[in-house]
């Protein structure tokens, strides 16, 4: 195969950032896209498609919003401050310019980021801190693979905007149902696979592995990335290394939740 530049690590100061609500879209019936600003947004960094962000919520009923500061040992909070609730996102785009940041939300089961998402209007407070640092994966593939759930669709569209026009890319996504479809644009070629349950619960890689299975993949080498359910990603992952014969350098998958567990995001290699 040929020779391509390796995925890099860049590391980032970690930020903590108190920011307000300025919109609230929603894109499909379960797919919310909250756009946040502030004066403490000026600086955000993300070199990744694929960054995480830890995005603070105001305690469930109270629109108070307490964000710790930065010690040496980590976020230090005010003693005897209501402690928010802490989930990974993905940053899906920020615009400089505009000063505002734009975030995606699945609704599914009930937690603290379902329940803000679901009521959440403009004027609220959002806390946000890092990305910690940015996984750069090289453009210059003959082809990229993106796989995942509703979970990976904010990072997938993110890729698919930021791809060069000399490649081109290959999404197969699992989503409920046609209605959670969503439209992406790229300066590259591409071609999106949607997969649906039909009501069947999320966390199962038989569908998305029996849709891998009858897909003719271009020519060329590729870097595939996967994001989903910890054992979906696992799954998809084994089936490109050992069925697509996928380069183990080029492949990255991650687990963005786990049935029956909360607030996980797993890297997933050998």
């Amino acid at each position: 195969m040929t020779n391509r530049p390796e995925v890099r690590r860049v590391r980032h100061e970690t930020r903590l950032r108190r920011l307000t609500v300025r919109e609230v879209q929603h894109l499909t019936p379960k797919m919310i896209r909250v756009t946040v600003g502030g004066d403490e947004l000026a600086g955000f960094l993300s070199m990744g498609f694929d960054d995480h962000v830890k995005v603070f919520f105001p305690p469930s009923g109270s629109g108070e919003l307490v964000m710790p500061t930065m010690g040496p040992d980590g976020p230090v909070y005010p003693e005897g401050a209501p402690r928010p609730a802490l989930r990974d996102y993905t940053p899906r785009h920020y615009d400089a310019a505009a000063g505002v940041l734009h975030l995606d939300f699945v609704i599914h089961e009930a937690g603290p980021a379902t329940t803000w998402a679901a009521q959440v209007t403009p004027g609220q407070p959002l806390g946000v801190g890092g990305p910690r640092g940015s996984f750069i994966i090289p453009t210059q593939f003959d082809w990229h693979l993106l796989v995942g759930d509703e979970t990976a669709l904010p990072a997938i569209g993110r890729r698919l905007e930021e791809l060069p026009g000399d490649t081109r890319a290959l999404v197969v996504a699992e989503v409920d149902g046609p209605a959670e479809e969503q439209k992406f644009a790229s300066p590259a070629p591409f071609e999106v696979i949607w997969v649906h349950r039909k009501g069947e619960p999320a966390g199962d890689p038989t569908l998305l592995l029996q849709r891998l299975r009858s897909v003719n993949f271009p020519a060329g080498d590729y870097f595939a990335w996967v994001a989903a359910e910890t054992q979906v990603a696992r799954a998809v992952r084994q089936f490109l290394l050992t069925e697509r014969s996928a380069n183990k350098q080029w492949v990255k998958a991650a687990g963005y939740w786990r049935r029956g567990a909360t607030a996980t995001h797993e890297k997933i290699d050998d």
